[in-house]
């Protein structure tokens, strides 16, 4: 039975600002893969892209209800210690483009309405969402 899902997130830049992009992996509880993809979000800074690919999971998840129909838990696992402890609200947010992030996270969380938990895991844990925001930048 797949009650949850799995949603790794990565965000880089190559410039810092400069050419930036999202990264995203999804899986169900047991492992299997639901989906992954990275795109181009144009110039940002590392952090911003961050921010922008959890947006980008959260969209997922709202725009795939029906597929996801039964979901109990929503897990969000991010390499970015900033980015996890300012959603988690440990640390503040001062930066005005962050603090907008952050509350549109927080606004897409009420509207899908399952419990969503954050971990912060080491670079090493998150090849697959990295490979995406890579893919992304490396295109053409």
């Amino acid at each position: 039975m797949n009650d949850f899902v799995n949603i790794f997130t990565d965000g880089g830049s190559r410039g810092n600002p400069g050419e930036g992009a999202i990264g995203v992996y999804i899986t169900y509880s047991n492992n299997n893969e639901l989906t992954g993809f990275g795109k181009k979000i144009g110039i940002s800074t590392n952090n911003v892209a961050e921010y922008k690919a959890v947006l980008e999971g959260l969209d997922f998840v709202a725009r795939n209800k029906e597929k996801l129909k039964g979901i109990t838990k929503i897990y969000f696992f991010l390499d970015s210690l900033l980015v996890y402890s300012q959603i988690v609200r440990l640390y503040r947010v001062k930066d005005s483009k962050l603090k907008d992030l952050l509350f549109s996270v927080w606004k897409k969380e009420r509207e899908i309405e399952t419990p969503i938990f954050y971990k912060h895991i080491p670079r090493e844990e998150n090849k697959k969402a990295d490979m995406y925001v890579n893919r992304a930048l490396d295109s053409k």
